[in-house]
């Protein structure tokens, strides 16, 4: 058995009640509820939130909520780890004979149904005990530099100062959309960014985080965009 988990809880502080919060015309959680239910690939799909109302709006977009989540995987500190540990030895209680689970965030209106399956097919091609989306950063990382308390500024990696960027090693970033995971793994604890994980490979103009209203702003651009595409 396949199940996806959607962590939501309410206590989202630089966009309130964001998991919930109306996007493009339904709340953002519904986008991530959507495209689970549309992959087919999950005899469950729950969501974790230790807030009635995003349980009420989860349900009401073709979602579980069994269960309240414990206060203590709810504050600024819970891993995405713990929560879904949490989860899955929730559903071993039913008996539920769960072999792997998706971790997809609530705040993932771009998530595609084409990449959980991938994320699937990848977990399952080898010894891989996660499969999760990742993207390349935009500009290379070995030319970035910092500001300094003087106003000037300081290369993180001086000796690149003259590498081309073609040069440079491609590097990437977490797509922060889904986590693909064989129990075991999530149950152990076991960290995802580890040789044991591999990598779904999505455009970096699919991939936002949705932090503060400019980020929202755009992701809502990019999601009109998305959606016109579609008709």
């Amino acid at each position: 058995m396949k199940i996806a988990v959607i962590p939501a809880r309410g206590g989202s502080k630089r966009i309130p009640r964001k998991n919930i919060k109306d996007f493009c015309g339904k709340p953002m959680i519904a986008w991530s509820i959507a495209a689970a239910k549309a992959s087919g690939l999950f005899e469950h799909i729950i969501v974790s939130t230790d807030d009635a109302e995003i349980a009420k709006i989860a349900v009401q977009w073709g979602a579980e909520a069994p269960f309240t989540r414990p206060a203590e995987l709810s504050n600024d500190y819970a891993g995405t780890t713990e929560v879904m540990a949490h989860a899955i030895q929730w559903a071993l209680g039913q008996d539920w004979p769960i072999t792997a689970a998706c971790c997809i965030y609530a705040t993932a209106p771009f998530v595609q149904i084409d990449d959980l399956k991938q994320g699937l097919e990848a977990l399952e091609s080898g010894d891989w005990e996660y499969a999760f989306t990742a993207t390349d950063f935009v500009a290379p990382v070995h030319r970035s530099f910092k500001r300094r308390d003087n106003g000037g500024v300081e290369m993180l990696f001086p000796e690149h100062f003259s590498t081309r960027s073609q040069d440079l090693p491609s590097v990437l970033h977490d797509a922060g959309q889904f986590y693909w995971g064989h129990s075991a793994a999530w149950l152990k604890g076991k960290p995802i960014f580890s040789p044991h994980s591999t990598p779904i490979i999505i455009p970096n103009w699919r991939v936002q985080d949705i932090d503060d209203q400019s980020d929202w702003i755009r992701a809502e651009l990019i999601c009109k965009q998305l959606e016109a595409t579609k008709t």
